[in-house]
């Protein structure tokens, strides 16, 4: 206890040097972190917190760029078999571990393939209960699925082709951990993390502040050879609301702020998602593309006893609903600009591939609905039983307007809120006939939208039970195809073929807001929300 006391004495003495002259001062960057933190060990980044945290200490074989390409990060260059099944990566040689005492010495040691292999096998293993060992399950080989050849090659062995797996690899949970230190700590590898990243652990005071110091041999460097990252330190915070978290931005005790608290979306935006005229000046605001589908979910397995005599059986119903909600209005009066309206399909624009729809527009269209309802037996409603839509009380607002909408055409629709842990559970079970959910991109390739309706897969992902055999066809045959092109028009075959039978109603796809003051430069960030400080300067 003395020890963590004396720890965060001088943490807090180095952070004060902030305030010292000029010569002195040391760029620390700040945010805060609503939610709080659960682990900084790679096997449970379940969520956006845990994996900047972990983006930040770690390294994956593959990452990310703000453009969603996929580019070498420990792996230098990498090569697939002529039958697909075997990825081989070559490994950089200049790679260190942050220095820790579980090495000799305490002196952190090279990064090299049998730590790749090490960490992917600790992920896919039952004793590690890793939130992420579905990345690689029935999509590895059940033998020896990670092989290390010597210090710099190491292959993935795969039990049917995937094409989509360089974009899982950047996920964080595919982060590199060293065995000594995992070993060392067992489960409190969770507070004492160790990796390659551009940041090393400090000190964590666990509902208060978490500090990380700049790693002084990280083995990125910028284009004119000096080494990454230019902050000497990265501190978090983590008061409870976004409420807070912006008034402290506004008094500049924060230098990023990520989203919007509700209350205060009319007095910082325009209805259109710009800044108001008050700060403009004051800070910056960049609204970029974010890879979640904001979509209500109708369960669609006829054998579901749930189901028996629910209209939203019928497949003229549910496009019905779906001409028959304004997504403009949604995206223009509850979102004050942010978003798009999901008219298109289900996968979310800006991710690789969906350039060349073929799904049918779903645009705001009354008569449409009423077209349909009557095919469907039901003019102007007329027989239909009442639905209930489910949702969580962060949407309720959204919720109730779409119910007033399908009450409009003759559908009669009300809300029901229910705590999201129960909505989840509820979704998983089978028993949330009709809800609304999201479906956030774990990696930048479409796959991860249409496993989504894949019906040999359960729920999650397979929330709607929705079943369809040209569909499967078509999922199974992307995922050997032997190239991108091939690839993304089966995608589109795919996304098409949802929007006819509308398990789903997209309602918008998301923008992200990221909030920063006007002396920071070099920060970067990609439509996974994944954010990049190892450029980021703290200008004068």
């Amino acid at each position: 206890m003395l020890r963590n006391s004396i720890v965060c004495l001088l943490c807090l003495a180095f952070l004060s040097s902030c305030t010292q002259k000029a010569k002195e001062r040391k760029m620390v960057f700040r945010y805060n972190q609503a939610g709080g933190l659960e682990t900084l060990d790679p096997a449970f980044a379940k969520n956006l917190s845990i994996m900047w945290g972990v983006h930040f200490i770690f390294n994956t074989l593959t990452e990310v760029d703000k453009e969603l390409k996929v580019t070498p990060s420990l792996a230098q260059s990498w090569e697939l078999s002529e039958d697909g099944l075997h990825y081989t990566f070559h490994i950089r040689r200049d790679v260190y571990f942050h220095d820790n005492e579980a090495f000799p010495g305490g002196k952190g040691r090279r990064m090299t393939a049998y730590d790749v292999q090490y960490s992917f096998d600790r992920l896919i293993d039952p004793l590690t209960a890793s939130s992420g060992a579905w990345i690689f399950n029935d999509r590895v080989r059940s033998k020896q699925p990670f092989e290390a050849i010597n210090d710099s090659t190491f292959i993935i062995h795969l039990n049917q082709p995937f094409r989509p797996l360089p974009e899982i690899l950047s996920m964080p949970y595919c982060s590199v951990v060293p065995h000594e230190v995992v070993r060392k700590w067992g489960k409190d590898f969770r507070n004492h993390p160790c990796g390659t990243g551009p940041f090393r652990f400090q000190y964590w005071d666990e509902g208060n502040t978490l500090v990380l110091y700049k790693h002084p041999g990280y083995w990125e460097q910028d284009s004119s050879g000096q080494r990454l990252p230019y902050l000497d330190a990265v501190q978090v915070s983590f008061n409870d609301t976004k409420a807070t978290e912006f008034l402290l931005f506004l008094q500049k005790k924060l230098d990023f702020v990520n989203g919007l608290d509700g209350s205060f979306k009319d007095l910082v935006l325009t209805k259109k998602g710009t800044l108001k005229p008050d700060f403009q000046d004051k800070i910056r605001l960049k609204k970029l593309v974010y890879l979640n589908t904001e979509y209500l979910g109708i369960l669609v397995d006829k054998d579901n006893a749930k189901l028996k005599g629910t209209p939203l059986l019928h497949p003229k119903v549910r496009l019905a609903i779906n001409y028959a909600i304004d997504r403009n209005k949604i995206v223009t009066y509850f979102r004050n600009g942010v978003g798009i309206p999901a008219t298109t399909g289900f996968i979310p624009k800006g991710m690789p591939g969906t350039e060349k729809r073929l799904a049918t527009p779903y645009e705001y269209n009354p008569a449409k609905a009423l077209q349909l309802l009557a095919e469907a037996g039901y003019p102007n409603g007329k027989g239909l039983a009442p639905i209930i839509l489910q949702c969580p009380e962060a949407n309720v607002d959204v919720c109730n307007f779409v119910a007033t909408q399908l009450n409009d055409i003759g559908i009669p629709a009300r809300v029901q809120v229910m705590q999201p842990g129960l909505l989840r559970q509820e979704m998983s079970r089978s028993q949330a006939p009709f809800f609304k959910a999201q479906w956030i991109a774990d990696y930048p390739d479409a796959e991860t939208y249409l496993a989504f309706f894949y019906s040999k897969f359960p729920a999650p992902p397979n929330y709607t039970r929705f079943n369809d055999p040209v569909f499967d066809h078509l999922y199974e045959r992307s995922l050997q195809a032997a190239d991108d092109a091939t690839r993304f028009h089966m995608y589109a075959q795919m996304d098409s073929l949802i929007s006819s039978k509308a398990p789903v109603v997209p309602l918008f796809y998301d923008e992200m807001l990221h909030f920063t003051q006007n002396n920071i430069s070099g920060f970067e960030e990609n439509p996974l929300n994944i954010i990049d400080l190892k450029r980021v300067r703290i200008n004068k």
